[in-house]
């Protein structure tokens, strides 16, 4: 007859055992880092998608009661992330852009006044610099203590602003592509 033994098992504790365990477990987690490094990729996917801002600018030409802005190409590096015309009893125009180096310019065409405009798009307390004529035409500039930029000109009951993190001089160019 079989006996069994009433007390519990117990296995024999002894230091190669315990480092053979260590062991297989350094292993196991190894082999996780190693296939999770193979199959996870650390590039984080790009929040930003490019719009096409081309056939909006054609439609809101053709809509516009306001001589509507907008670039016929982005300056080299520049991406559009964001387009939209507001039609109706008050039209508004937005074309958003990154540059080359990630940094925000919006062109923004309303019929408000500027001093809508600038608390809307730049601060409730941007300071106005000096009166700056591009082109011929006289725009106001803008600033504000984070850093934004701003370039806004009133022309027949619309107001044009362009406003950035970016120098004045930035915004000045791009103005340029403006047709």
């Amino acid at each position: 007859m079989l006996r069994v033994s009433e007390q519990p098992g117990r296995y024999q504790r002894s230091f190669g055992g315990m480092v053979a365990a260590m062991a297989v477990l350094v292993v196991l987690v190894a082999g996780y880092v190693v296939l999770r490094n193979v199959f996870y990729s650390t590039d984080a996917p790009n929040p930003v998608q490019p719009v096409d801002f081309q056939q909006p600018a054609h439609f809101a030409r053709r809509s516009a009661d306001f001589h509507l802005l907008a670039p016929r190409r982005l300056p080299s590096g520049w991406i559009a992330t964001s387009v939209r015309f507001t039609d109706g009893e008050q039209q508004a125009w937005h074309l958003g852009t990154l540059t080359g180096d990630r940094k925000y310019v919006g062109l923004e065409q309303a019929q408000d006044s500027a001093p809508d405009m600038v608390e809307k798009y730049v601060a409730t307390d941007a300071t106005r610099g000096k009166d700056r004529t591009i082109d011929g035409r006289t725009w106001q500039t803008w600033s504000d203590e984070s850093g934004d930029q701003a370039l806004v000109r009133e022309s027949h009951g619309t107001t044009t602003l362009l406003v950035g993190t970016v120098p004045e001089s930035t915004l000045e160019n791009y103005l340029a592509t403006l047709r």
